[in-house]
């Protein structure tokens, strides 16, 4: 709730449990609604509602007298309107939220479906990936660690080869290849091997960056 509260410049007071007073008048518009403008109406389907809702409160409850801050509701709102934060152009909270992820130990974070890579040594970790137009943000500790284009379609992944362990992972292959014929005891193998991107990167004929579908 607090980060909708940021998002959109909203200060939030909390009131204490049941003290209606601290709370305002924020239920008594709906029953304000309820007991004005439903009574005796039908609709024909959700348009007519609203139809008949923008009829009635442009004749009706706009120019009345609020019974709180005894002015009319239109005087009011041109009043305030330089306050208001515009909705024209902004981008919904959910598109643009920070969400969090924990970073699984094939080092990828997942987001609507797609997976992301982050440098390796964050697996483990708990990073926010907030997306920003086509562009998916990772970050960790309030540092950006990675940035990616958001994928197309659903269900596919990408990895850049300098998230990857590297030659740091190469390190225990090299050691069990100098071992004799005999096979390595199975407790002595890590439970998934970590392959090198360069082993990739070759196949794809030294692409920078890898969109798999599985």
């Amino acid at each position: 709730m607090k980060a909708f509260a940021d998002y959109w410049g909203v200060e939030p007071r909390v009131c204490r449990p049941y003290r209606a007073q601290t709370k305002g008048t924020v239920e008594s518009g709906v029953k304000y609604v309820k007991r004005n403008f439903l009574p005796g109406r039908t609709f024909i389907d959700g348009v007519d509602f609203q139809a008949q809702l923008d009829e009635w409160t442009a004749t009706i409850a706009d120019r009345r007298v609020h019974g709180t801050t005894h002015e009319l509701p239109l005087t009011r709102v041109e009043r305030e309107r330089e306050h208001l934060v515009p909705l024209t152009g902004q981008r919904s909270f959910q598109q643009e939220a920070r969400v969090s992820r924990l970073v699984a130990e094939d080092y990828l974070v997942s987001l609507a479906t797609h997976r992301y890579a982050v440098p390796f040594r964050l697996i483990g970790q708990r990073v926010e990936v907030p997306r920003r137009g086509d562009t998916v943000q990772i970050f960790h500790r309030d540092r950006e660690v990675a940035t990616h284009p958001v994928l197309p379609g659903t269900h596919q992944f990408r990895i850049l080869p300098e998230h990857g362990p590297g030659a740091i992972a190469r390190l225990p292959r090299q050691r069990r290849s100098t071992l004799s014929g005999r096979a390595p005891c199975a407790a002595s193998l890590p439970a998934v091997e970590i392959r090198d991107l360069a082993c990739y990167e070759a196949v794809c004929g030294g692409a920078a960056a890898y969109e798999v579908q599985p």
